[in-house]
């Protein structure tokens, strides 16, 4: 941590060039007897990521930025306020604090976080801008957490972590591949807590998760923008009951669909038809991530298009549904296509055997703003091809 970087010069120089090249930066020689051109690119590339993703820590002066793949890699400030609500208790510590934003979060609805970081100049970092920040509850450790763990008298009400999912060969997708491995740890952690939370990628299923892990009590899957960012585990020890999955979109307006593991074994009802000026309900990302695909239909009283097509209709308009919605404007067979002409939209494929550039290029389809045409099968396995118009993103 170069604390030159902090003066007041450099900052307004970093500050004045968030929209500048950083690659004719880093080349470029240096304006600072104390700072190099790498640096100045690194805190700028990482200042600009940051924006949008982190505006606390972006509209404070002073702030210092790790590398950008760091600011990449920590939870937006949108996701850690929520997983901060699913904390317990007055102590917290977060084994794998990194830049420090969970932490930060956690700090505001817990007494005391303890903040362990094997990055002894990433903990450096996330210390110097919790002071920036005017958090006092924190505590900074530069330290491997789990050592920690290990070796502490101290009973936490809430360990949360977040195990690091790069490898030497690439990305991993089960939780015993990961650093820490809290698979091996687990035993560990309920020892010294009474609610674990842990973090992980997308990509994990969520059935191969809970081979992995015990005392499994609750799985939240976060989405933004139908784009699902985490999926939180949360375990206690004395948990034994039917898991809680809660799937969460967190947009202007936050909606939740949660349900017990064990109501999933129903089934939809499909339809054969679909009349024009009904409604299409696609489900966000995060629904279709918990595996309640049948369950979805059922709570909100929808008809399933497919069993292999997750998509749904209805004659009522539900806006508290998780997901978009399209009103349905006219129903054609492939054979109808044919005689059209001037045909326009965004072209979306559901369980259809042609992908969207071929179909685009056959029926000489026009791009659209609003209007969509969706190619996908019916209950009786007949290809259909709706056109409707978006009324509802997420």
């Amino acid at each position: 941590m170069n604390i030159n970087i902090l003066e007041k010069v450099v900052q307004d120089y970093i500050d004045a060039n968030l929209n500048a090249d950083v690659n004719q930066i880093a080349l470029a020689k240096s304006p600072f007897e104390n700072v190099s051109s790498a640096e100045l690119a690194g805190q700028i590339a990482a200042k600009k990521k940051s924006e949008k993703k982190l505006p606390t820590w972006f509209k404070h002066k002073e702030i210092y930025y790790p590398t950008a793949l760091s600011i990449e890699q920590t939870s937006s400030e949108i996701t850690a306020e929520y997983k901060s609500k699913l904390a317990i208790g007055n102590r917290l510590i977060d084994l794998t604090g990194g830049f420090g934003v969970d932490s930060f979060y956690f700090s505001k609805n817990v007494n005391a976080v303890t903040h362990c970081e094997i990055n002894s100049d990433l903990s450096k970092i996330a210390n110097h801008n919790a002071t920036i920040l005017t958090v006092k509850n924190i505590e900074f450790k530069s330290v491997d957490g789990i050592e920690f763990l290990k070796h502490t008298d101290s009973i936490f009400d809430t360990i949360y972590v977040d195990p690091a999912r790069r490898a030497e060969k690439g990305k991993v997708f089960m939780l015993k591949d990961c650093t820490p491995d809290v698979v091996s740890n687990l035993d560990l952690l309920l020892s010294k807590g009474r609610r674990i939370i842990i973090k992980t990628a997308p990509l994990l299923d969520i059935t191969a998760g809970l081979n992995e892990l015990q005392n499994v009590s609750e799985i939240h899957i976060v989405s933004v923008k139908n784009e699902c960012k985490e999926i939180l585990w949360v375990i206690e020890p004395d948990s034994k009951s039917d898991v809680k999955i809660v799937a969460l979109t967190l947009n202007d307006k936050q909606k939740h669909f949660s349900f017990l593991k064990s109501e999933t074994e129903v089934y939809s009802e499909f339809t054969n038809s679909i009349d024009e000026d009904h409604y299409l309900y696609e489900p966000d990302a995060s629904l279709l991530k918990s595996g309640a695909f049948d369950l979805i239909g059922l709570r909100y009283n929808l008809k399933k298009l497919h069993p292999q097509t997750q998509l749904f209709v209805s004659s009522q308009l539900n806006e508290e549904f998780p997901g978009r919605i399209f009103k349905i404007s006219k129903v054609y067979s492939t054979g109808d296509l044919k005689k059209l002409k001037d045909l326009a939209g965004n072209v979306i494929v559901r369980n259809y055997p042609a992908k969207p550039e071929e179909l685009v290029k056959k029926y000489k389809i026009k791009p659209s703003k609003e209007n969509f045409l969706l190619f996908s099968k019916i209950g009786n396995h007949e290809n259909i091809v709706i056109k409707a118009e978006i009324i509802q993103y997420y």
